[in-house]
């Protein structure tokens, strides 16, 4: 199943929830999404019956890796119910998370007896004033680290995400790699324009290749060596240090990777977005709750998807960014 530009659909994104319980400044910022704010009322949620056939749908045209994200997903109710269906689709090769890593203490080990592989948890700084001020809540960074060795513990696979913005948290990268390197490979993702609330702008943005000479210490970038990409479609760029501790750098700004993207996005409402900058998608809940078969449902997603010829990232400028309405982040989860 190929776009217009040649891509496949190999990975699947789904959002389970548009809560979460941070606020980081460069998704759900406080001063937005404050306590009057209305998040979605359970019954417009896709249930989890819904959110399995649509896998199945979307597996039977190429998708092999599936992504829960949020909001915050680990806050869905009874989440390891909703993986193992998933994890018991044939052909489905990975089943992953992205999570904020407060609640994993509770809830990682029933979610890796589900059948969950692997978890992405985000963590933007070891300073506990930075980091709380990034969090927008005050959230101290040991609750995260705290969340990374629950993983651990259980038997998941771990990586690290962190957020880069200049005059923010780039002053202490070097000190989070350190700290980091010997528990999870940590990528650090240049600073989007995703949503339409995190006042985003260009000199915000630490190119991923300061980002790596800042880690390499007095050595710069050549302390890292490149490693090569395991599949078409890797997001990150991936360096080792001569140990073999890897960092990967996600350069949607400065080296966008539009090329290769096979990504799908669902999100908690039910509409289909082929990218995370979209300003549209297709309301795939409406199709299921009106009584679409599953030869209905491939078909509208197959439709969608050949006529796919998104390349934001490629095409971004300032002006774009700032006139151009986005899907927020906290819907379709990154």
């Amino acid at each position: 199943m190929l776009d217009l530009l040649g891509r496949p659909l190999r990975d699947l994104r789904i959002s389970v929830t548009d809560r979460c319980n941070l606020r980081c400044t460069y998704c759900m910022p406080a001063d937005v999404f404050g306590p009057d704010y209305a998040f979605l009322p359970r019954a417009e949620l896709l249930s989890f019956e819904e959110i399995e056939r649509l896998a199945r749908a979307f597996v039977s045209l190429g998708v092999r890796k599936l992504r829960i994200t949020g909001g915050e997903p680990t806050l869905r109710r009874d989440l390891p119910t909703l993986i193992a269906a998933l994890a018991a689709i044939p052909d489905v090769e990975d089943v992953a998370m992205t999570t904020n890593g407060l609640l994993l203490p509770r809830v990682a080990a029933d979610l890796r007896a589900a059948g969950l592989k692997r978890v992405t948890v985000s963590i933007d700084s070891l300073d506990p004033e930075v980091f709380g001020r990034m969090n927008g809540l005050g959230t101290h960074p040991q609750r995260v680290l705290d969340g990374i060795e629950a993983a651990l513990t259980a038997g998941l696979g771990v990586k690290v995400n962190t957020v880069v913005q200049r005059g923010v948290n780039d002053a202490g990268l070097r000190e989070l790699w350190l700290a980091l390197r010997e528990l999870a490979p940590v990528r650090f993702i240049e600073f989007m324009d995703v949503g339409n609330h995190n006042g985003w702008n260009l000199d915000s943005v630490v190119p991923s290749r300061e980002v790596l000479a800042r880690l390499g210490g007095e050595a710069g970038a050549a302390h890292f060596q490149p490693v090569r990409a395991d599949y078409r479609g890797e997001v990150a760029s991936r360096y080792a240090d001569p140990e073999g501790r890897e960092v990967g750098l996600i350069s949607s700004v400065t080296a966008p990777f539009c090329g290769d993207c096979s990504r799908a996005r669902i999100s908690a409402a039910g509409v289909l977005y082929t990218c995370l900058f979209a300003s549209g998608g297709t309301d795939l809940r409406a199709a299921l709750r009106g009584g679409a078969s599953d030869a209905a449902l491939r078909d509208l997603i197959a439709g969608v998807w050949a006529g796919r010829e998104d390349r934001y990232s490629e095409e971004r400028g300032e002006a774009t960014a700032a006139l151009r309405p986005k899907v927020e982040m906290s819907h379709i989860g990154g």
